[in-house]
């Protein structure tokens, strides 16, 4: 289809079918903001003593709500998936049966704050690694997402050398203390000085009374003489 302008080339339109893509475009994207996200925060990785005991955190959300939802916490074992538990949904605020295929693991997620999280207790280097958290929502045609958490397990944990930022501190508070000090110390100096200008003014004007009486001026009293009388 051409649409003809004066003065200007022919203008040629896509087929029909060109806005249902559009359309098709748009709602696809909607879905896609609605699907099934799981999340493990916003650091996904963790540092821990061995022996320790750790929470390896994972949350889900679905804009449109869960049915049946299907979840599952797997560890990867030099590239073999092993699976760590598993467990099934019903519904919102339900909390779920799991089932644990590892030892020394605890689900501790909370079905009513999206909560899928697991605890592992007395980790020891056997359990560093890459845990997956996976999710599928029945109710979003089996859309699934998952999240990874990565494990480190070390002897101690790094002592951080605070050295150069006690320096820096150190450098900034000194800083800060000589100025106030200067301020003070010129605050003061100028109290000092405006106080001996007010001292100076007043010895002037003394000075001037004095020298006026001394040297007989008019109105001092060298100029009181009686006045003689009329023979």
């Amino acid at each position: 289809m051409e649409v003809q302008c004066a003065g200007a080339e022919p203008l040629r339109l896509g087929p029909p079918h060109t806005a249902a893509g559009l359309i098709f475009s748009v709602l696809l994207g909607v879905w896609y903001s609605q699907a099934l996200e799981m999340s493990v925060g916003k650091v996904p990785s963790l540092e821990a003593v061995n022996g320790s005991t750790v929470i390896l955190p994972c949350t889900y959300s679905s804009c449109i709500g869960i049915h049946n939802l299907y979840f599952n916490w797997q560890f990867n074992d030099n590239g073999t998936m092993q699976k760590v538990c598993e467990s099934v949904i019903p519904s919102e605020g339900v909390e779920p049966h799991v089932s644990i295929y590892r030892e020394r693991v605890e689900f501790v997620g909370k079905n009513h704050d999206n909560n899928i999280s697991i605890l592992l207790w007395n980790i020891t280097f056997d359990d560093a690694g890459q845990y997956t958290c996976f999710g599928r929502n029945p109710k979003e045609k089996d859309k699934n997402h998952s999240a990874i958490f990565i494990l480190t397990v070390v002897d101690e944990l790094r002592v951080v050398d605070n050295t150069l930022t006690i320096i820096i501190a150190s450098a900034v508070g000194g800083g800060i203390a000589l100025l106030m000090g200067f301020m003070l110390l010129k605050n003061f100096t100028l109290f000092v000085l405006s106080k001996l200008e007010e001292k100076n003014k007043e010895c002037l004007v003394s000075s001037s009374g004095i020298d006026n009486t001394e040297n007989g001026l008019s109105g001092s009293k060298g100029d009181s003489k009686p006045t003689p009388k009329k023979k």
